[in-house]
């Protein structure tokens, strides 16, 4: 996707490119300062004058600081920019319905309410909101970082430990069916077909779907409320699909389909839509992670089939 190249935008393109090129060399100059500061300390440090190494760091560190809280402003304005004016334009090149509020994400409730993980967030974090109607099917997307903590005690005092429940894009579309129950298939846990067994035969878990597609099996774990309505909704056809998106993501991915929604977890390290700010926004691979994950969440409706409206509303 030649985006440079479009006469609307290269003016945009031309006009971010100055702001990073500002931008850039402000944030090259804090960082020359913080280490001509740390070269002082150590060069001063082998003649013994330590007191004068350190007063040349603290120097060098403070103007550092100051530059780059100067230039905060116009840096967040910038990514801000980029969000808004290129991605917004790649948005709609592939779907004229598509858009992107930088400022919005999942709401933590949604999240909780998707019922795609067992824990609940202690911290939690989103961000660029994309959103629009694929022909038929509304969806949304968006970043999310979710984190529970736990705390140690030692002897010098109580400690505090982060974990990620999930870091990666959740996925919103409108399956157009209200579900009579819940089901929702996860990553296969520890002890795989054992942990299965367990559940069934000695926890009494009845909620357990069994599926006939073995390699979906081995992959993941279902349950469902309705055991007659999630082997309706997971046909051979969707879940050989749900196993060929598995292959995109980091870890194996989540789904859930409750009320009239499909959820879809897709575990991702990058953070996508961020402004470069020490590389050319004219590269033509500057937006090539971007573009990739957009193309596999709209490829997410094509290969799920949801514009087929093979049920209707209740």
């Amino acid at each position: 996707m030649q985006l440079h190249s479009r006469p609307e935008l290269v003016s945009v393109f031309n006009e971010l490119e100055a702001s990073r090129l500002y931008i850039a060399k402000r944030h090259a100059r804090a960082y020359w300062s913080m280490g001509i500061g740390t070269a002082c300390l150590l060069v001063v440090s082998l003649f013994g004058v330590v007191e004068a190494g350190i007063l040349l760091l603290i120097i060098g560190l403070i103007v550092g600081f100051v530059m780059l809280a100067l230039v905060n402003k116009k840096t967040k304005e910038y990514k801000l920019n980029f969000k808004y004016k290129i991605i917004g334009a790649v948005l709609k090149h592939l779907n004229e319905s598509l858009q992107i509020n930088p400022l919005s994400g999942i709401s933590e409730g949604d999240f909780i309410n998707s019922c795609l993980f067992s824990q609940t967030p202690d911290r939690y974090k989103t961000e660029d909101l994309v959103y629009g109607k694929i022909d038929k099917t509304q969806i949304h997307f968006a970043e999310v970082h979710a984190e529970y903590k736990t705390e140690t005690q030692t002897k010098n005092g109580k400690q505090t430990h982060w974990h990620d429940i999930f870091k990666g894009i959740i996925f919103c579309a409108d399956f157009n069916k209200n579900f009579n129950g819940l089901t929702v298939v996860r990553p296969k846990g520890f002890g795989g077909a054992f942990g299965k067994w367990f559940s069934q035969n000695v926890m009494g878990n009845k909620r357990i779907v069994e599926l006939e597609n073995v390699n979906f099996d081995k992959m993941f774990v279902t349950e469902s409320g309705d055991q007659v309505e999630a082997r309706y909704i997971l046909t051979p056809s969707l879940m050989e699909k749900l196993l060929e998106l598995n292959q995109y993501a980091n870890a194996t991915i989540s789904v859930s389909f409750i009320w009239s929604s499909v959820y879809i977890a897709f575990p991702l390290n990058h953070n996508y839509f961020e402004a470069p700010v020490f590389k050319s926004l004219l590269n033509a691979d500057v937006l090539e992670k971007d573009l990739n994950m957009l193309r596999l969440m709209l490829h997410v409706v094509e290969e799920l089939d949801l514009n087929t409206r093979i049920w209707t509303k209740q």
